[in-house]
């Protein structure tokens, strides 16, 4: 897997284990690892949108391997540098971390390979998943979205 080096595999493995069935979701696994996002609410409004701030190792070396992804050409470097470019590079690394800790979940509870796909592949779903929400919204609205070409 990109980004994980022997050395961050070792440490995962010696931390977590190959069991992660003591974790009922990919969600509480990282909330283990205090990378999950914590939305403080009231009335409705975010009030803060933090991570929480735990001492774990794993953590740690998947914010390591996040940052070694910055000039990776892969899916996970073209997403932490839509992320670094959105939301700033210290929460993309985070962003980055979380989603490497969601895949590792995954790997090890359901004991497959990782499937790695390139950045081209990446950027071609973007503009697709923009086109769907969109329309997600608009039919919410109660409008529809006919795409049409741009004018030349």
């Amino acid at each position: 897997m990109d980004g994980l080096s022997s050395a961050t595999v070792q440490i995962i493995l010696a931390e977590v284990g190959t069991d992660v069935h003591q974790f009922p979701s990919a969600n509480h696994f990282s909330s283990w690892l205090g990378l999950a996002p914590h939305n403080e609410k009231s009335g409705g409004k975010i009030l803060r949108n933090r991570v929480g701030k735990r001492p774990n190792r794993v953590a740690h070396a998947l914010r390591l391997a996040a940052v070694s992804l910055l000039r990776s050409n892969t899916a996970l470097g073209a997403y932490h540098r839509r992320m670094r470019a959105k939301i700033g590079p210290a929460q993309a690394v985070v962003a980055t971390a979380h989603k490497l800790a969601i895949i590792i979940f995954y790997m090890l509870r359901d004991k497959t390979p990782f499937k790695a796909r390139n950045a081209q592949a990446y950027d071609q779903l973007i503009p697709d998943r923009q086109i769907k929400s969109l329309e997600r919204n608009a039919k919410r609205l109660g409008f529809t979205v006919v795409p049409q070409p741009p004018p030349a």
